[in-house]
């Protein structure tokens, strides 16, 4: 028996803990997107065996043959587990009904109206119902409002007659995944890990404690997702805060960029964040709205939360007002090459990419608009937006014919210095021109 469990815990409990010990669990992933694929690389190096399951049957595919479709950056991982013997992709229930510990990364977006969607979560649990066995361990990661574990998957989880904490156990373990970081990956961030119960935590606890560096334990699932909100919510009330300073600054002549460099070589008490054209990723622009809409259930208010959104949100209209004022009086029918549609530097995500509104506002404009971005060769689908271009080389004769360049996203690859040698006008979101030799017109926005 492990150390960590005590007599009165159940059988189910103890033969999990057991099949952990031993490496001899077997692990369902479900959702193979940015998120559930390097979960999955870093539970096969643990030596469990793999089961990477999606509903998408052309991602399953891919899988099976080693072709990323998460960007060059994953091509190598790609190649690897499809060689590997311990995974497997599958988009068939059944395969997740043999697994002993199932974990669900699927997205958690926005509705039309702007309050969560939990579609994918309440659809996915389901599936996990059907197959659901005693000594099933099942993990969502999936970002979401503080409660979401306990009244959403709980009452789905038991509808079959198993309780959980006795024949099942439930725990939330929020993903920390940071496309396109050179640093961290998976199994190097730690894990912040509430259980529904006791057995529930420890039993999670340990399974993450075989995958990544560090494991933290909190008091329950709210407590974990509530942590996960928090860390998104840093980031988006201060990213709001330098954005205002930037227009602010504007207005008075500064260069708030270099304004921020000088405050970051303060060696305590100060943490620097850099402004943009508008959030964009799945997190930063979404998990917010999450807070906001359980604390108006509670009867709370988030009112500085609130703000910091409503500036983000309004970036991308300010990035659209400089680039016409730029242009002038000729901005229809004048030509803009946009560099860099994904929503940050060195991936291909677009998910909620600045990028969008600001090409569909421009067109509105009667602008045309073209772009170049090395890693995004064609404007995918999205849901809000229908941008019909694929990628342009990025070639001196292109960037004459431009009216101005307009910097979205700063990708370290990118020929700056062609863009400076031959840009008449360049708006720059990202300071990537900074120590660039420039022949035309800078202006940062």
């Amino acid at each position: 028996m492990h150390s960590d469990l005590t007599l009165s815990e159940s059988t189910d409990a103890i033969e999990l803990q057991a099949r952990l010990d031993s490496t001899l669990a077997s692990v369902a992933i479900i959702g193979m997107g940015y998120v559930g694929f390097p979960l999955a690389c870093a539970v096969e190096r643990t030596g469990f065996s793999v089961c990477g399951f999606d509903v998408d049957a052309d991602k399953v595919g891919a899988l099976e043959s080693g072709e990323s479709y998460l960007g060059s950056g994953a091509a190598d991982a790609f190649a690897q587990m499809s060689q590997s013997s311990h995974f497997r992709a599958s988009h068939d229930l059944a395969d997740i009904g043999t697994c002993d510990v199932v974990i669900l990364c699927v997205p958690t977006p926005l509705a039309e109206d702007g309050t969560p969607d939990l579609s994918c979560v309440v659809d996915s649990t389901k599936m996990v119902a059907q197959v659901l066995r005693p000594g099933m361990l099942v993990v969502l990661e999936s970002t979401t409002w503080p409660g979401t574990t306990r009244e959403v998957m709980l009452p789905l989880l038991e509808a079959g007659g198993l309780k959980c904490g006795v024949d099942f156990f439930l725990a939330y373990s929020p993903e920390r995944e940071n496309p396109g970081d050179a640093v961290f990956e998976t199994a190097t961030i730690p894990k912040v890990v509430g259980g529904l119960d006791a057995c529930s935590s420890r039993l999670a606890c340990d399974f993450y404690r075989r995958v990544v560096c560090d494991v933290v334990p909190v008091a329950s699932v709210e407590t974990a997702e509530a942590a996960k909100i928090v860390e998104n919510v840093y980031r988006c009330v201060n990213i709001a805060l330098v954005n205002e300073l930037k227009m602010a600054f504007e207005k008075m002549g500064i260069d708030v960029w270099e304004v921020l460099k000088a405050s970051a070589t303060k060696p305590f008490g100060f943490q620097a964040f850099w402004p943009g054209p508008g959030l964009g990723g799945h997190c930063i622009p979404i998990d917010p709205f999450y807070l906001s809409w359980r604390a108006q259930q509670c009867g709370a208010e988030t009112k500085f939360i609130e703000l910091a959104g409503r500036i983000n949100t309004a970036m991308p209209q300010h990035v659209v007002d400089r680039t016409i004022e730029s242009l002038g009086e000729a901005h229809q029918g004048a030509h803009v090459l946009v560099v860099g549609v994904s929503y940050k530097a060195d991936v291909s995500d677009i998910r909620e990419t600045p990028a969008a509104p600001i090409i569909e506002m421009l067109q509105a404009r009667g602008v045309q608009v073209s772009y170049h971005d090395q890693h995004c060769p064609r404007f995918p689908a999205m849901k809000r937006h229908a941008i019909d271009l694929a990628s342009v080389e990025l070639t001196a004769e292109r960037i004459e014919e431009s009216d101005a360049v307009l910097i979205v996203t700063n990708h370290s690859d990118t020929d700056w210095s062609l863009i400076g040698q031959h840009a008449s006008i360049i708006i720059d979101t990202r300071n990537a021109m900074d120590g660039t030799q420039i022949v035309g017109t800078l202006i940062k926005a």
